[in-house]
């Protein structure tokens, strides 16, 4: 929710846009940070003495401009002398897009108005089109492109080396967190569709018939639950079953043995849970998690976030030659151009590839 900072009640039409995102299937996450985001508008706009419904074309420019220039208040715990924080131009546009989408849905519904919603977008010719796109005719491809944002450079996903998943793993404090990792890192699974595994979905038998599955060997089931009570949500709408290694049913082994020491956790249907400070036994929930991943970057000295290890996945499988078709499976992508982020030479590729010209050359 978005509480208004005068007079301290729910601002609702901000409410109305969380609840539409709500509506439409949306994870917990991205509500969270839509929130923060459009809560971030109004609050520039109450502190500009502007009407957010009407921004005008100069508002728009000048929230831009603040975003990038305004220095961000020092993390609690983590003040240096002479550190200053910006936010990135990177940053600066996912909260333009937020505001954008704001502002669309007050046009829809009569709160903002049609020349505000225009001004969100303008017309702009694509010098490359969609793969398989027919340009027609003409030769040109229009989108509405966004009218406040800045240019930049792609930033590209990171991913994680074999030693620094394993370093992860030796780091983690417990076997419920080794296990989270393992799990992420070998089924490329969201951290949304992990924390949202039922024990129901856990088949970890050479043969699952006898609870009427007719898959072979040991395997996940990724199901899409609105109910969860952690409100954990898997982004594919499909159900999908990942294949899992002896290796990872020995760690979740280890995790059931740490788990049946906590009385609390028997009755939760969830495969991750609180084991360590109260509510115990209840489901673990993505801010459990991103603390987690957090103090493994402290003690690692480097980033390490979730959906890091699903790209590692991802890189892994097909710079081994698995078939793209059977990666995107894996997944859970719905369009075969969603592959194309995870493809990527790193350094022994290029080096190699530089190598066997040279060997051709001196062949002749």
């Amino acid at each position: 929710m978005v509480v208004d900072a005068g007079s301290f009640g729910l601002q609702a039409e901000a409410v109305a846009f969380l609840a539409s995102l709500r509506a439409r299937g949306c994870s917990p996450n991205t509500e969270r940070v839509y929130a923060g985001r459009v809560a971030l508008y109004l609050s520039y706009c109450r502190m500009r003495r502007l009407d957010w419904r009407t921004p005008g074309f100069l508002g728009l420019a000048g929230l831009q401009r603040w975003l990038v220039e305004t220095p961000l208040p020092p993390r609690a715990g983590r003040v240096r002398l002479g550190s200053v924080r910006y936010r990135s131009r990177g940053t600066a546009n996912a909260v333009m897009t937020v505001v954008g989408e704001f502002l669309r849905f007050g046009a829809v519904h009569g709160w903002v108005s049609a020349g505000t919603a225009g001004l969100l977008s303008q017309p702009k010719l694509l010098r490359f089109t969609p793969p398989g796109f027919d340009r027609g005719e003409s030769g040109q491809y229009q989108v509405d492109a966004a009218a406040f944002r800045f240019r930049g450079t792609e930033p590209g996903y990171e991913d994680l080396s074999d030693e620094q998943i394993r370093r992860m793993i030796a780091l983690a404090a417990s076997a419920r967190d080794r296990f989270l990792i393992a799990l992420l890192a070998c089924t490329g699974l969201r951290i949304g569709e992990a924390l949202g595994l039922h024990r129901g979905d856990m088949h970890l038998l050479a043969s699952s018939r006898v609870v009427g599955c007719g898959i072979e060997g040991p395997h996940v089931h990724v199901r899409r639950r609105m109910d969860n009570p952690n409100r954990a949500l898997a982004k594919s709408r499909h159900h999908r079953f990942v294949p899992v290694t002896a290796d990872l049913v020995a760690l979740y082994t280890d995790y059931q043995y740490e788990r049946d020491d906590v009385a609390e956790a028997a009755e939760s249907e969830m495969v991750f849970v609180n084991l360590f400070r109260a509510p115990l036994g209840r489901a673990m929930s993505y801010p459990n998690a991103k603390e987690m991943f957090g103090r493994l970057a402290r003690a690692l000295g480097q980033a390490c976030r979730p959906h890091m290890l699903r790209h590692s996945a991802a890189t892994r499988w097909l710079r081994d030659g698995v078939d793209r078709d059977v990666v995107q499976r894996l997944l859970g992508h719905a369009s075969p151009l969603s592959m194309e982020r995870y493809r990527h030479v790193d350094d022994g590729e290029a080096r190699a590839a530089v190598e066997h010209v040279g060997s051709l050359g001196e062949c002749r």
